[in-house]
């Protein structure tokens, strides 16, 4: 059967998930819409949602309508959980932008836009709660037009059939082909609809539509133009290959994997190539819908199912024909916050294992344990996400956990090439690597290639390395914060016929990492984000001053109905404190809008590394165990290469 995947997004509080239960009400999934101040929404189905009355996780809702297979998917509203709504939005084939009528245009509603942009998904409108007083419909379409893209056309009353002469002008105006047909008079209905759909599917046009989910008005026709509009996926015979969107854990604590078919087809029972280079068998498929799933025997292109198990995948990886392949999403957080707790009560191991667990499902967390301070610390997007882990930690595993003060979310990477050696020699175990580490490209992560010769170290081996390269987050060696912008080069490696094992080389790699970073010329790297900020013609000097005075980089304003609009760089760590400021001095009314852009070089790097008290030697060792008669002996890491059994290139 052939399927579609929209999603749909909205600023908070703009009405989206009414809007998703209208929608499944018409669509025949539900018998009656729920709401979100009575907790029965179908798609806000954990108890964390209905309490707080918010989106939190990406969820589905699955529904067949004129012979095609719907996936209608949730994603949060709030920028805190952006980048769950953005792993949602990478694997979308069409999105629904909700924009309450009478606010406008929010700030956030900026964020996703250039968010769908980027990720390149066509995306409808609807514009909602055009009952409310105070909508104007010509303000409401001058505001999306002006805002997010003049190409917002307005085609409510358009469900198929003869088409309406401004419809018909709009597009004749992106194809010179049909301009010249409606020149002449020719407007036959299937040519220009097959145009419609194409220029949709380009985003070159944005279909706009209006109604008011509270009251069901509007919902039917636009789901009508939804599908009249939008083309689906077909099945076909390619290999199979499937994206990772998110894992979750269900009630049981079991791993679930969810994923979109990119090409091909999978059945139960059927081998499945995984990011390490292993395979594993499909033993249960499944279609989810809401909280409930059923059982499926085969998974085709364009559907999005998921599988119990694949451990080790994480949300982004390729499985299947494009195994080894990874999906990197910009979404980043760009705060850090250290974990509290009693410990006298609660194990440490505790409550490490529930928030390795967290983030399974959401890898932008980033738990790390610092051995220096004894600390847990993770990566958050803000105040609100910190609160919902706090209530997570607590009702699914009991640990009445807290955050300290959130602060700036630092990385480290290397200006110099080192080479470092790992050897792994106790008793009965044997493996030696030898890497070389060299600066990337801004924003390359980390990268690997192997230069080691087959005949020297077998493929297997060399591939079972770079997994242990991948599979974890290695930390710098100046305050242990994670490392990036790195290429990992394999140079030399060594086995033993008879008492090599997997994990020999697990700790020979991370050993010759760390042992390359002791040698390596270090810096502190420090986020800086894009922004834009709009406010009232009478604000410009106040916000110019501040902007200023944080040093941040500016483009020329624009000014437009007595309004000016900013757009520029600042360094974080400035610019997360202004943030507050700027809607209080704007009275609300000012909009603001930012995301991670790019690591820099810490301009205040050595009070960082001093606040830090970090010991490198305390962490993961770069030091090496060799052979002693009848044990292993720790080798300090300066003198591991006057041991090494593989010369030092």
């Amino acid at each position: 059967m052939n399927s579609k995947i929209i999603g749909v997004l909205a600023h908070v509080d703009a009405g989206k998930t009414t809007f998703s239960e209208q929608i499944l009400c018409h669509a025949g999934v539900l018998r009656k819409a729920g709401r979100v101040d009575h907790g029965d929404a179908f798609l806000d189905a954990h108890p964390l949602e209905r309490r707080r009355g918010i989106t939190i996780f990406s969820d589905q809702a699955v529904f067949e309508k004129d012979g095609v297979r719907w996936f209608w998917v949730d994603t949060p509203g709030h920028a805190d959980f952006s980048a769950e709504m953005e792993r949602a939005v990478s694997v979308l084939d069409y999105a629904v932008l909700v924009v309450s009528g009478p606010e406008g245009v929010q700030s956030h509603t900026e964020t996703i836009w250039a968010l769908l942009e980027r990720c390149r998904v066509p995306v409808f409108l609807f514009i909602n709660k055009t009952d409310r007083i105070g909508f104007e419909r010509a303000a409401s379409l001058r505001d999306v037009k002006q805002l997010l893209s003049p190409d917002c056309v307005d085609m409510q009353g358009y469900t198929g059939g003869d088409m309406p002469g401004a419809l018909t002008e709009a597009v004749a105006e992106r194809d010179e082909k049909l301009l010249d047909r409606l020149l002449a008079g020719d407007v036959e209905t299937d040519a220009w609809l097959r145009a419609l759909r194409g220029q949709i599917a380009g985003r070159e046009l944005f279909p706009v539509y209006w109604g008011s989910a509270l009251n069901d008005q509007g919902i039917a026709e636009f789901l009508d133009a939804l599908s009249l509009l939008t083309n689906e996926t077909r099945p076909d015979d390619s290999p199979f290959d499937a994206v990772v969107t998110r894992v979750r854990h269900d009630a049981q604590g079991a791993r679930v994997c969810f994923f979109r078919v990119l090409a091909g087809a999978v059945s139960v029972r059927e081998a499945v190539a995984l990011p390490g280079g292993e395979s594993v068998k499909l033993n249960d498929l499944r279609l989810y819908s809401g909280a409930r799933f059923s059982q499926i025997a085969r998974a085709e292109r364009g559907m999005l199912a998921a599988a119990p198990g694949l451990s080790g995948v994480r949300p982004g990886d390729r499985i299947g024909a494009g195994a080894g392949q990874h999906r990197s999403f910009s979404s980043e957080p760009m705060l850090a916050a250290t974990v509290c707790w009693d410990r006298a009560a609660i194990p440490a191991p505790r409550v490490l294992q529930a928030l390795r667990l967290l983030e399974e499902e959401d890898p932008a967390l980033n738990v790390t344990v610092n051995p220096a301070t004894d600390s847990i610390d993770i990566s958050v997007m803000g105040p609100i996400q910190l609160e919902v882990l706090k209530q997570l930690m607590l009702d699914r595993w009991g640990l009445d956990v807290d955050f300290g003060k959130l602060r700036v979310a630092y990385l480290e990477t290397v200006t110099s090439s080192a080479v470092g050696i790992g050897h792994y020699e106790p008793l009965r175990h044997y493996a030696e690597v030898q890497l070389r580490l060299s600066p990337g490209p801004r924003g390359s992560g980390i990268t690997f290639e192997s230069k080691c010769h087959v005949d020297e170290l077998a493929l297997n081996w060399q591939r079972l390395i770079e997994t242990h390269v991948f599979e974890k987050a290695h930390r710098g060696v100046l305050t242990g914060v994670r490392l990036t912008d790195v290429k990992v080069e394999l140079l030399h490696g060594r086995a033993h016929l008879k008492h090599t094992e997997g994990g020999d080389f697990r700790q020979s790699t991370y050993r010759a990492i760390r042992n390359a970073l002791m040698y390596a010329e270090s810096v502190l790297l420090e986020p800086v984000c894009r922004f834009s900020l709009r406010a009232g013609e009478g604000d410009y000097g106040r916000v110019m001053g501040d902007l200023t005075r944080m040093q941040a980089k500016l483009d020329p304003p624009r000014m437009e109905d007595r309004r000016f609009t900013l757009t520029g760089e600042a360094v974080f760590a400035a610019f997360s404190g202004y943030i507050a400021d700027f809607m209080a001095a704007t009275h609300g009314r000012g909009s603001l809008q930012y995301r991670l852009d790019h690591y820099e070089p810490c301009r205040d790097a050595q009070s960082v590394i001093e606040a830090a008290h970090y010991n490198p030697l305390a962490d993961d060792t770069p030091d090496s165990v060799f052979c002693s008669p009848g044990a292993g002996l720790n080798v300090p890491w300066d003198l591991v290469r006057s041991w090494a059994h593989t010369p030092v290139e």
